[in-house]
């Protein structure tokens, strides 16, 4: 079934457009230019450039730039676009010109478009909806209006989840003692709560570093217009968008203080992603604590039981895997090599514009929605719900040579690391080798290999 089309007319003359198709000449020029990936810009993207676009027609309202009629009909337009109507209007692949023009056009014809279609009458793309911007101000903006939205409204409060749900769980087993480990061998006990604890300061920490980040980013560049100098636009236009699209998104933006340094670098963009790489790290670390402490169920650590989600094998019944874990590792590998394209794009400010726009946005959004969603299946299919098997831990911890630590104040280094080895030698419990080659009688012993109590730290007396 062929498709209807019409014709419509850029600067570089005509274009067949579908019928049906919202967006004008200029979008579907670069719908044939670009057959690259199939991949299009992410929604939360789209939404944040029609918060640009909204913003700026209330801006060119507020200066008499643009008559009532135009500028709410524009506004309008762009409240349909952030509700989350016509995403299939823009279909433009992420690999287009570095700038992103394409991008900030079609969002420029669909919304002319629709506000013609209100007041029956032509509104123009470039003089009505884009009046007092530039792509090369525009973008940059969208990029950072975007990622900050995302953050404030999903990232930052699913790391509050998780934080809370290692929190829980810390407390809950803020007695229960395990064997310690470093180089994946044997060391000092420690409780599980002192565990939980470190994962719940890093998880922290990421968050702090985040949202330090964002206060960069939420320093808009919209104002710079073509170069960074604004040329064709009001000098108290940044501000007011500022002020603009602060109310209307409930996030704190201002006006970059340097339109060059934010119109021909990414900086913060790429310290931003710097921040959800350590995130991700972090994800990494718990992920394969929790895969190593699952272990088993017989010939691993087996110190937890993580919480049975599906079936672990097609051809081994009764297999079960640690699922969540395993996807979360998957997601900090995606984000971690996410960073590396930004950082790589994060170079291409020529002069007065960086150029790989687009793939900023794509990288970067995408590492903040998956840390998001897979930040909260941790904290509930993981954290908050696996069990421990403590029968493991103090058959583990009996046996655990390296508590002779505890007496080396009282027989010295060679002599501990002597029992220490007799003890792993002879498969024996280190209290009963300990009272064979000491002084100490099995009350001192008990008391100085108390593992609960070496978990205090300290000087052994």
């Amino acid at each position: 079934m062929s498709v209807l089309h019409r014709i419509e007319t850029d600067s570089m003359g005509d274009v067949e457009v579908p019928q049906d198709a919202l967006y004008q000449a200029q979008t579907q020029r670069a719908i044939n230019n670009f057959p690259m990936s199939n991949l299009t810009m992410p929604h939360a993207f789209i939404q944040a450039l029609a918060y640009v676009k909204q913003a700026a027609a209330r801006t060119n309202l507020e200066l008499q730039l643009i008559d009532d009629k135009t500028a709410h009909a524009i506004i309008d337009s762009c409240q349909l676009i952030i509700d989350g109507a016509h995403y299939d209007q823009f279909p433009i692949d992420v690999f287009q010109t570095g700038s992103g023009t394409s991008s900030n056009m079609n969002a420029n014809e669909v919304i002319a478009t629709l506000a013609s279609l209100q007041l029956g009458i032509t509104i123009s793309p470039n003089d009505d909806v884009n009046r007092g911007q530039s792509s090369n101000d525009a973008i940059p903006t969208a990029i950072q209006v975007s990622a900050a939205i995302t953050c404030h409204q999903q990232l930052l409060p699913a790391l509050k989840h998780l934080e809370q749900a290692l929190e829980n769980k810390s407390q809950q087993l803020r007695d229960c003692v395990k064997t310690g480990r470093t180089h994946l061998m044997d060391a000092m006990p420690i409780t599980f709560g002192q565990e939980l604890g470190g994962w719940k300061s890093q998880i922290e920490h990421a968050r702090y570093g985040i949202e330090q980040a964002l206060e960069n980013v939420s320093a808009l560049a919209q104002g710079g217009t073509a170069v960074g100098t604004g040329i064709n636009t009001h000098p108290h236009f940044s501000a007011i968008f500022a002020k603009n699209i602060a109310i209307a998104t409930a996030v704190p933006f201002t006006t970059s203080s340097n339109f060059f340094y934010s119109m021909s670098s990414q900086d913060a963009v790429v310290a931003l992603s710097g921040q959800l790489k350590t995130l991700a790290v972090a994800i990494m670390k718990i992920s394969n604590d929790l895969r190593w402490m699952n272990s088993g169920p017989l010939a691993g650590l087996g110190e937890i039981e993580l919480e049975p989600l599906q079936p672990g094998s097609s051809i081994m019944p009764g297999k079960v895997n640690p699922v969540i874990p395993e996807a979360a590792a998957m997601v900090a590998a995606q984000v971690i090599g996410n960073d590396a394209t930004i950082t790589v794009a994060g170079q291409s400010g020529n002069f007065q514009l960086n150029v790989m726009l687009p793939v900023i946005t794509y990288n970067l959004l995408q590492s903040i929605t998956l840390l998001a969603t897979t930040t909260v299946q941790l904290a509930d299919k993981a954290i908050a719900t696996f069990t421990v098997r403590n029968e493991h831990l103090k058959q583990a911890l009996s046996k655990n040579p390296i508590l002779i630590t505890a007496l080396n104040p009282v027989i010295g280094y060679l002599k501990a690391a002597a029992i220490a080895k007799k003890a792993y030698k002879e498969q024996r419990p280190i209290i009963d080798v300990a009272e064979q080659e000491t002084d100490l009688s099995r009350t001192e012993l008990e008391s100085l290999l108390d593992p609960k109590k070496l978990t205090q730290g300290g000087i052994a007396k």
